[in-house]
């Protein structure tokens, strides 16, 4: 694999270690800043990003929290969050399917997916289209530790998703066929977090 910018249930997948160059990642949404090392730091309340061209059968995001992003913006449904994560088979704003470790309210690790056939930017779909998966098997997460890298990586072999946390097999369950009505590349997502981040995904 290339990169940008308790015990285990199965063996998470391996990665390799050659950087991929940030300018590669696209922001749709906040900033990043590229450290030395090539780590992306994210200061902002809202990031969104994806890696054009790359494949959602795995990923790898590898993640130190800082402290909560000194600007809270609720969500579109108003809810207060704190969290970070990958995007898979991301089309657009509109479809998308999520893997996100919470911090608040509920600490923990989210699968879900957002689907709205023939809508394609966030304004036009706003909230709606969401739909929470249900895992076969899962591992009890608390919030990542702040100040600590985490990794969070993930294996998609349709229909069944594969989430590691730390080398931890946390999330095992089948993604429902509406979540392969659409297709795109992985991307990355965080929500009113501090953070530095690496992604890396196979090579094309």
């Amino acid at each position: 694999m290339t990169c940008l910018g308790s015990g285990a249930l199965a063996a998470a997948p391996r990665t390799a270690d050659k950087p991929l160059p940030p300018s590669q990642l696209k922001v749709t949404e906040g900033a990043t800043r590229r450290r030395p090392d090539g780590r992306l730091d994210v200061d902002g309340a809202r990031l969104r990003a994806i890696l054009p061209g790359s494949d959602s059968s795995r990923a790898e995001l590898r993640f130190t929290p800082h402290a909560p992003s000194e600007e809270q913006r609720a969500l579109q449904s108003r809810a207060p969050r704190q969290q970070v994560g990958l995007k898979l088979r991301a089309l657009d704003g509109c479809n998308v399917v999520y893997v996100m470790w919470r911090f608040t309210p509920k600490p923990g690790l989210v699968v879900n997916y957002k689907r709205n056939p023939g809508l394609h930017r966030s304004a036009d779909c706003g909230n709606s289209g969401y739909v929470t998966v249900r895992p076969t098997r899962r591992v009890a997460l608390g919030a990542p530790a702040w100040g600590r890298e985490h990794v969070l990586r993930v294996e998609l072999t349709r229909p069944t998703l594969r989430v590691w946390a730390d080398d931890t097999l946390a999330w095992e369950g089948a993604l429902p066929a509406e979540a392969f009505s659409f297709d795109g590349p992985v991307g990355l997502r965080s929500d009113n977090v501090r953070l530095t981040l690496q992604l890396r995904v196979p090579p094309p």
